[in-house]
């Protein structure tokens, strides 16, 4: 399965293209910018989701759906939201077709023009806001928890499958508070979610913290982030929670009665991820072997492959195997047996090591003399000959360790490229020669922060929450600065 695969040090980009494509997780469609997710990719976007799904309702959210069209005049009503998005909504002018003069096609029927232009969603704060001046009136309507499980458009130029792409899959959600106290807390709760489930459950480590004006949510007052560390030195934004202050109801008049029996805006949040975390799955921790796959987030997390002669043979093994495969459903782990005549045993071992199954299991004659089995492990493509008796114990043992194993092995991955720089040309050498995070001083002002990304790409990923004070001067200016932010390359 793996021959004639790029490696990553060949060319990263077109190794990780190569990946998506050739582990049948997703490809390009007949639509420009747009992919299809397919079935292997998707399972495991499904268990993102039903993981996330739990989490958010355990902490009082709940689910939601709002129009995929937006009205164009909505879009004005936050100053700040419309510059931030209008050169990426796609508008929807006319709601009908009809034959073309010659009979040859169909054109744009110019007397089905809409009263009002339509905008595709790529967020939906303006819609949300507009149906909550309904849904509350008073501080007992509140807190409003929703999310909502959408797809989005945004109109981008330049694609690649699951990083960026025209149309993608997400969760937003959208909350409303009686305080401003409340919806920063909600903002900072989220935050903490999103975190835990990229380290426990992605095995991907992340700086937590806030993004700076110049890359804050179009509309938000401040922007908490979550970045994680690609293997080729790029910085990856894996979720964002947003405090919007009272922007967005005062921008659709969205009041409430007080305990004190007064009129006031109310306080809001809005926060996402979107299928980009299947990308940042990949890139943290698939090798020049293919896909690698945390156990938990595996949609097939063992697969038991028979080795055999004859029918006589597999009939034999398959008794074995089934037995093996209940006892290991029983402690709940998914898996598949492999029985297919169509495919030898080592075309399987290929397939399912570039697939990222986590554990393979491998069962023959001798095995079956030997009351043994093989268990391969993909991450290290380490093997053993283990006892089948105990072998459901054994697996259960070896996936915990590989969950833990690659995220150890991505925290040393980050912390080996995490730098200290306090000079303009250190700073440039680092980016230019392995990437990576970078701290460093920055004197806070927009025109510093813009010209650091012109002359160099990076931009300032995150301000980290957890950051001492220290005062410096600016690695660009040479201005006074408080403390370091986080610069990098990023997708």
């Amino acid at each position: 399965m793996a021959k004639n695969f790029t490696t990553r040090k060949e060319n990263y980009a077109q190794w990780y293209n190569e990946l998506v494509i050739k582990a049948d997780l997703a490809e390009n469609s007949a639509v420009r910018g747009c992919m299809v997710i397919k079935p292997n990719g998707y399972a495991i976007w499904e268990k993102m989701q039903s993981v996330l799904d739990r989490m958010f309702k355990e902490t009082g959210h709940v689910n939601a759906y709002f129009p995929l069209f937006i009205p164009k005049s909505f879009f004005s009503r936050e100053a700040d939201h419309v510059e931030g998005f209008a050169k990426e909504c796609a508008v929807v002018t006319h709601y009908r077709l009809k034959s073309a003069p010659d009979g040859k096609g169909i054109v744009v029927d110019n007397d089905a023009r809409l009263e009002e232009e339509l905008i595709i969603r790529p967020t939906s704060e303006t819609i949300i806001w507009d149906t909550y001046k309904n849904w509350i009136q008073s501080y007992r309507d509140l807190p409003l928890l929703i999310n909502q499980w959408a797809n989005v458009v945004r109109w981008e130029m330049r694609t690649r499958l699951f990083l960026r792409t025209a149309e993608f899959l997400w969760q937003e959600g959208h909350t409303a508070h009686e305080t401003k106290k409340e919806a920063l807390e909600e903002t900072e709760k989220i935050l903490a979610l999103y975190a835990g489930f990229a380290e426990q459950w992605m095995a991907i480590p992340v700086l937590r913290g806030l993004k700076s004006p110049n890359e804050r949510f179009a509309g938000a007052v401040e922007t908490y982030c979550i970045e994680a560390l690609m293997q080729d030195g790029k910085a990856l934004q894996a979720g964002t929670s947003h405090f919007l202050g009272q922007n967005f109801a005062k921008a659709f008049d969205v009041k409430f009665l007080t305990r004190e029996n007064k009129q006031e805006y109310v306080w809001a949040t809005s926060w996402g991820v979107s299928t980009r975390l299947m990308g940042a799955l990949i890139m943290a921790h698939s090798d020049d072997h293919g896909l690698v796959i945390p156990p938990k987030l595996a949609h097939t997390q063992v697969v038991i492959v028979p080795i055999y002669k004859n029918k006589e043979q597999l009939d034999q093994i398959s008794g074995k195997a089934l037995q093996i495969k209940e006892a290991l459903q029983a402690k709940g782990i998914t898996v598949k047996y492999d029985d297919r005549d169509t495919h030898k045993p080592g075309w399987k071992f290929s397939e399912y090591e570039f697939k990222g199954v986590p554990v393979r299991l491998a069962l023959g004659p001798r095995d079956m003399e030997n009351n043994t089995i093989e268990i391969a492990r993909r991450d290290t493509l380490e093997k053993q000959i283990r006892p089948a008796g105990t072998i459901a114990g054994e697996v259960e043992r070896v996936l915990e360790d590989i969950q833990k194993n690659l995220y150890t092995k991505a925290l040393a991955f980050r912390e080996a490229n995490s730098h200290k720089v306090d000079s303009w040309e250190a700073f440039k050498n680092i980016l230019d020669d392995k990437g990576g995070f970078i701290y460093a001083h920055w004197d806070g002002t927009a025109e510093t922060e813009q010209k650091i990304k012109e002359e160099t790409r990076a931009t300032i990923r995150v301000i980290p929450l957890d950051a001492e004070p220290e005062e410096g001067k600016c690695v660009y200016s040479g201005k006074p600065s408080a403390g370091r932010v986080v610069f990098a390359r990023a997708y």
